[in-house]
C-alpha cells in the first residue's frame, strides 16, 4: 500500500462527540498531534460496538499520552448521533466519530471496499507531522484490541523521541530498545 510514512491527505468531515454540537474536523485539526483514525464498517451493527467500547476504555489513557481519536465510518453524524442515543455501549463513549459519506477519508486511507461503501476494519496512527506511523486492517470478524493500539502508539512516541533508538517486538514502556547498528547484525 505505501501509506507508512505518508503524510495524511486534506479532507474535511462533521464530526458527533457527545455532549457537543456538530463540528467540523480537517486534517488541520490535528496538527502537533499524534491522531488516531480508527476506521469500522457501519453503525448499527455487531463487532464494531465491542470495538468502540474496548477503545472507549482506553480513552482517557490515549487523552494523557496526547492522542486525540477519530472513529470514522461511511455513515453520516446524524447515525452516529442516533447510535449514541440507543446504544449502551456507545452512548458511554466520549471521542468524535466522524460521518465519511461521501468516503474522502475511507479512499485517502484507502480503505472503502469497492462497490461495497463501506470502510474496512482498519486503524492509522498519524504523528504531529501529519505522517502515518501506524496501521492496522483486519478482515471483517475480527475485532481489534485497544490494549496493542496504546502499545503500539508508546513504542511510536519513544521511536519519535529517541532518535536511533528502535522498540523491538512485545516492547513495553521502560523496556529495553536497541540502537541499530553494524555490531548487531546477525546476533540478534
Amino acid at each position: 500500500m505505501g501509506i507508512i510514512g505518508s503524510t495524511i491527505k486534506p479532507f474535511k468531515a462533521t464530526a458527533f462527540k457527545a455532549g457537543e454540537n456538530f463540528y467540523d474536523v480537517t486534517e488541520k485539526d490535528i496538527e502537533g498531534k499524534w491522531a488516531v483514525f480508527f476506521f469500522y464498517p457501519a453503525d448499527f451493527t455487531f463487532v464494531c460496538p465491542t470495538e468502540l467500547e474496548d477503545l472507549g476504555e482506553h480513552y482517557e489513557m490515549l487523552q494523557k499520552l496526547g492522542v486525540e481519536v477519530f472513529a470514522v465510518s461511511t455513515d453520516t453524524h446524524f447515525s452516529h448521533k442516533a447510535w449514541h442515543d440507543t446504544s449502551e455501549k456507545i452512548g458511554k463513549l466520549k471521542y468524535a466519530f466522524l460521518g465519511d459519506q461521501m468516503h474522502v477519508l475511507s479512499n485517502n486511507f484507502g480503505v472503502l471496499r469497492d462497490g461495497v461503501g463501506l470502510a474496512d476494519r482498519a486503524t492509522f496512527v498519524v504523528d504531529p507531522d501529519g505522517v502515518i506511523q501506524l496501521m492496522e486492517i483486519t478482515c471483517e470478524g475480527v475485532g481489534r484490541n485497544a490494549n496493542e493500539l496504546v502499545r503500539k502508539i508508546r513504542a511510536a512516541q519513544y521511536v519519535r523521541s529517541h532518535p536511533g533508538e528502535v522498540c523491538p517486538a512485545a516492547w513495553e514502556e521502560g523496556s529495553d530498545t536497541l540502537a541499530p547498528s553494524l555490531d548487531l547484525v546477525g546476533k540478534l
